[in-house]
C-alpha cells in the first residue's frame, strides 16, 4: 500500500511500533529472521495478542537473557548496524535513527557525540526496537509513513541520569520542529526510540483522507487511566476527494523564466493547477506569488520542484476544498484535423464546452495557420454536431 499511517492514541514506543507492524501483517518469523542476523544475542521476541480498554492488538517484548552490556557507544552500536545482514535501505534507515539518538543526548547532555553512551537506548531491547522498525517497513515495502501529532504526556521519569521531566528532552530535541500536542498520559507516552522513529521516516501533522485497506494495533505495556495505550497503524491509499493542498511562495528575486519554469515544474510533478501573479511585498518591493493546487499524494513532490526550481526559503501550505463540474471529452472533426472537446456538466445539463488548448495549437503549427482559427473551427463543428 501507497501509506502507513498511524495514530499513537496511547503513544509511539519502539516495541508499540513493532507490535502495530506486526498486527498490521508484517510476518514476524521474517522480521525475527532480519534481526538475528544483527549478530547480538542474548534475547528473543515474545509476540501475543492483548486488549486494552476493548481493542484488541498485538504486543511484543523483548524478552532479555543473560548478562549485557552495562551502555554502549553510538559507534559500537553503528558497527552492529553495519555487520548485519539488513538491507542497505534498512541499514541506513537504522543508522539514521541511531544517529539521531546520538545527536539528542549529545545536545541535552552537553557533551560531544563521541563520548554518548546510551544506557537504557543502548541496551539490546532498543537496539532491537529501532532496528526492527526498519525491517518492517522493509516487509511492508516501504510506505510512505504519516503520523498524527502524539501527546507526550506529563510527570517524572527515573533514568540512568536520575529522575527526568516527560516529555524526556531527548524526545524533544528528536521532535523540534514537528508538530505535538501538549499534555497526554500520567507517564511517558512517546520513548526516544519512539521519537526517533517518528523524526527519521514519518511525516508528522494532520492526516489526509485516506481509504483504508489494513488496521492493526500496537498495544504497549503500561495502561492509562484516560485512553487506551494502543498505537493504530493503517495501511491506505490516499482519498481522491475535493480536499486538496494550496502552496503558495513569495519571490522577489527571481527572473520571468524561472517563474514560468517553476509552474510548469508543479505541473508535471502533478499539481491539478499551477499559477503566478504579481504582487508587491514589504517596502514597496515588486515580487511574483507563485501558487500550485495539490492532490495530498503529489504534495511532497510539487513541494520538492518548487524549492528546487525557485530561490525560496519556505512555502505556505494549506487545505482547501473545491466543488467541481462534472466532464465529458468529445472529439470533433475540423478541416485541420481532429480537436478533443471538453464538456461542463452540471446534474447531466451542459453549461459550457471548450476545445482542447494543446490540441488546437498542435494543428495550428502544423497546418500554418492561426490559433484562434483552429479553436473557432473546432467551436463551430462542436455545435453543428449537438
Amino acid at each position: 500500500m501507497g501509506l502507513l499511517v498511524l495514530e499513537p492514541i496511547g503513544g509511539i514506543a519502539g516495541d508499540m511500533f513493532l507490535a502495530a507492524a506486526l498486527d498490521v501483517g508484517v510476518d514476524p518469523a521474517a522480521l525475527e529472521g532480519a534481526l538475528r542476523t544483527l549478530g547480538v544475542g542474548g534475547w528473543r521476541l515474545e509476540v501475543a495478542r492483548r486488549t486494552d480498554c476493548g481493542i484488541a492488538g498485538t504486543h511484543v517484548d523483548v524478552v532479555v537473557m543473560g548478562e549485557q552490556p552495562h551502555a554502549r557507544g553510538l559507534e559500537e552500536i553503528l558497527a552492529i548496524v553495519d555487520g548485519s545482514g539488513l538491507s542497505p535501505r534498512a541499514k541506513a534507515a537504522a543508522r539514521a535513527m541511531f544517529e539521531r539518538l546520538g545527536r539528542a543526548e549529545a545536545k541535552v547532555h552537553g557533551v560531544p557525540l563521541e563520548e554518548i553512551h546510551f544506557h537504557e537506548v543502548g541496551a539490546v531491547d532498543s537496539i532491537i526496537d529501532v532496528c526492527g522498525a526498519a525491517v518492517a517497513l522493509e516487509l511492508l515495502g516501504w510506505p510512505r509513513v504519516l503520523c498524527a501529532p502524539p501527546e507526550l504526556g506529563h510527570g517524572l521519569s527515573r533514568s540512568a541520569h536520575g529522575p527526568l521531566p516527560i516529555p524526556p528532552p531527548a524526545v524533544l530535541e528528536l521532535l523540534a520542529g514537528r508538530p505535538v500536542r501538549p499534555g497526554g498520559p500520567p507517564g511517558e507516552a512517546v520513548t526516544p526510540t519512539g521519537a526517533a522513529i517518528l523524526a527519521e521516516v514519518a511525516e508528522v501533522g494532520p492526516l489526509p483522507a485516506i481509504v483504508a485497506a489494513r488496521i492493526g494495533y500496537g498495544v504497549g505495556t503500561r495502561s492509562w487511566p484516560d485512553r487506551p495505550n494502543v498505537l493504530r497503524a493503517t495501511l491506505a491509499e490516499p482519498a481522491e476527494d475535493g480536499e486538496l493542498w494550496l502552496l503558495e511562495t513569495n519571490l522577489d528575486d527571481a527572473s520571468g523564466q524561472i517563474v514560468a519554469r517553476a509552474v510548469d515544474a508543479a505541473l508535471e510533478a502533478g499539481a491539478l493547477d499551477a499559477w503566478s501573479a504579481p504582487i508587491t511585498m514589504k517596502k514597496g518591493r515588486p515580487a511574483v506569488l507563485v501558487a500550485a493546487l495539490v492532490p495530498e499524494g503529489r504534495r511532497a513532490a510539487v513541494t520538492r520542484v518548487l524549492f528546487a526550481e525557485t530561490t525560496t526559503l519556505g512555502i505556505r501550505r494549506r487545505r482547501v476544498e473545491r466543488d467541481v463540474l462534472a466532464r465529458e471529452v468529445r472529439t470533433v472533426e475540423t478541416r485541420h484535423g481532429p480537436v478533443r472537446v471538453k464538456v461542463a456538466l452540471l446534474d447531466g445539463v451542459e453549461l459550457g464546452a471548450q476545445p482542447e488548448h494543446d490540441d488546437c495549437l498542435a494543428l495550428a503549427r502544423e497546418k500554418g495557420v492561426a490559433l484562434r482559427e483552429v479553436i473557432q473551427a473546432a467551436m463551430a463543428a462542436y455545435r453543428a454536431g449537438k
